[in-house]
């Protein structure tokens, strides 16, 4: 056989061995989210995630199979690391917003469609959590307004959890 014959057949096995884990890993998530009655949104993300991290690992087996220059990928990866790490640092509100969404995901006593009251002594919110994403929080108001909230500033708020509003 010619080597190009073997890299493909090695890049077909590993494109149905990664597809298989993703579909193993979503069932997983799945059972695990109905065992802990996790929100849907939850579940989704987190099969975002991991198959954004298995699509991550097919890349780098690709990678080999097709004979990347260790090398080359080395210095690739630390460039692009290194270009994020100096947009990061520059924007450091940005990583503080990440590391907030995470922590309101995933510890903070409010939930998505929580109703609650942000209490601030110039401007007070009242409505459900409607969104979390990854730089703002997203607040429905009675009135069917979207109030969208930094993370971060979210974090920094006294909230109270209402019962219905």
């Amino acid at each position: 056989m010619e080597v190009y014959q073997i890299q493909i057949i090695e890049t077909i096995i590993v494109i149905i061995i990664v597809s298989i884990l993703r579909l193993l890993s979503k069932k997983i998530i799945s059972k695990v989210g109905s065992k802990f009655k996790y929100q849907s949104g939850r579940i989704k993300i987190t099969n975002k995630i991991v198959g954004f991290l298995l699509t991550i690992i097919l890349a780098i087996f690709l990678m080999v199979i097709w004979g990347v220059n260790q090398s080359d990928l080395v210095l690739f990866l630390s460039t692009i690391l290194t270009i994020l790490g100096v947009a990061f640092f520059a924007q450091w509100s940005i990583i503080s917003n990440i590391t907030s969404t995470l922590i309101i995901f995933f510890n903070h006593p409010i939930k998505i469609g929580d109703s609650l009251w942000i209490l601030d002594k110039d401007y007070q919110i009242e409505g459900k959590l409607s969104d979390i994403g990854i730089f703002f929080i997203t607040i429905k108001t009675k009135d069917n307004m979207k109030i969208t909230m930094p993370s971060n500033v979210f974090m920094q708020k006294m909230i109270k959890k209402v019962d219905a509003i």
